[in-house]
């Protein structure tokens, strides 16, 4: 993956992740909901199967942040 599409990815991860913080989501919870949404943009980005998004997105070692 290309640093373009990992920043991409990235900030997809954080954006959801954050969002579902607001929420009031669990960290857990919010970190699950940000792997599928970065790996569905992945996917349509590359064309990659989404079990193969999902795990690069996951090897990628991305946490919510709960700073303000």
């Amino acid at each position: 993956m290309d640093a373009s599409i990992r920043s991409l990815v990235d900030d997809a991860y954080h954006e959801a992740a954050q969002e579902s913080l607001a929420r009031g989501l669990s960290l857990l919870t919010a970190h699950k909901e940000a792997v599928v949404a970065a790996a569905m943009l992945l996917s349509a980005m590359t064309g990659l199967e989404d079990d193969s998004a999902r795990n690069m997105v996951v090897s990628m070692n991305l946490r919510p942040t709960t700073a303000a």
